[in-house]
């Protein structure tokens, strides 16, 4: 007996059968897409969680000094082995209060407008400027594009572009379309194992392209979004392994090897003067992409 009157799911009912014969009969997901569920783990250590073990001292700082603040950016200043910095990251939240409250990582031009305050506060004070890139990207709200999100996201990556303080970027986990850009234009780019990093979602890649996100493995695999896949590419500096059952619950390991890995990164750039390693940045960046006629 149909649901409504007049109204059957007989041929509804049946293609949704065959797809699903179709889904069992297709190959187990590709390496690209379980890195990206991997990346999206709920229990994957976030920002915060690494400072408390990278810089025990971190304090936070609040505010775009225009708007107003932005959780799904924090912001800060923190010493590592004695050597102040200043910090910038994205934190999805835990619990689902707390995501929404963070706006699942995806932050508004508050948050941008906080990243830019904070990159410059180092650069007047001659501090290294560290980014934890961990987002699906910037919020697509109206009222963020109101308040002139794509804007925001442009001065940050001038802002990035233009310091004179050494800069190094870990991804950490999702590394998404423009959100994560903002905080990635540095001079060094680092990615955990099993994070990504792309210019477009995989859902929407396949939205767009094959009119059906279901295929989203498949565009996984054709953004080469995996961090041997960005290595080899030039877009990332190094991969950062990760312990054989992954970084769920380690985020003191994993700090650990986030330490060594800034620390050996900030020794190499701040023997490069200030001048030439803006320089170099803006050539590395220049130099991106590979065009074929």
């Amino acid at each position: 007996m149909p649901a409504l009157p007049g109204v059957g799911y007989g041929e509804e009912i049946a293609r949704l059968q065959r797809r699903l014969e179709e889904l069992r009969g297709e190959e187990s997901p590709t390496v690209a897409w379980k890195t990206v569920q991997a990346a999206r783990a709920q229990g994957r250590p976030q920002t915060l969680e690494y400072l408390s073990h990278l810089a025990p001292d971190f304090i936070e700082l609040h505010g775009d000094r225009l708007a107003g603040d932005d959780p799904a950016i924090v912001g800060g200043v923190g010493s590592v082995a004695g050597k102040a910095m200043v910090f910038l990251g994205h934190q999805k939240g835990r619990d689902l209060k707390e995501r929404q409250q963070r706006n699942f990582g995806m932050a508004r031009p508050e948050g941008y407008r906080k990243a830019q305050r904070l990159a410059l506060l180092a650069e007047r004070h001659s501090l290294p400027v560290v980014c934890l890139i961990d987002t699906p990207g910037a919020f697509p709200g109206v009222e963020a594009e109101r308040g002139g999100q794509a804007g925001a996201i442009a001065r940050t990556l001038q802002v990035f572009a233009g310091l004179q303080s050494p800069t190094v970027a870990f991804v950490i986990g999702e590394g998404g379309s423009g959100g994560a850009l903002a905080l990635g234009l540095c001079d060094r780019v680092f990615m955990l194992e099993t994070a990504i990093y792309s210019v477009i979602s995989p859902e929407a890649c396949a939205a767009l392209v094959w009119r059906d996100a279901s295929e989203a493995p498949r565009a996984a695999e054709a953004l080469h979004l995996t961090a041997p896949d960005l290595l080899t590419l030039g877009v990332i500096d190094g991969i950062i392994s990760e312990p054989r059952r992954g970084v769920a619950g380690q985020a003191r390991v994993m700090s650990r090897r986030l330490k060594r890995t800034l620390s050996s990164s900030l020794e190499e750039l701040g023997a490069v003067p200030p001048e030439v390693r803006r320089r170099l940045r803006r050539q590395r960046y220049l130099n991106l992409g590979v065009f074929a006629g």
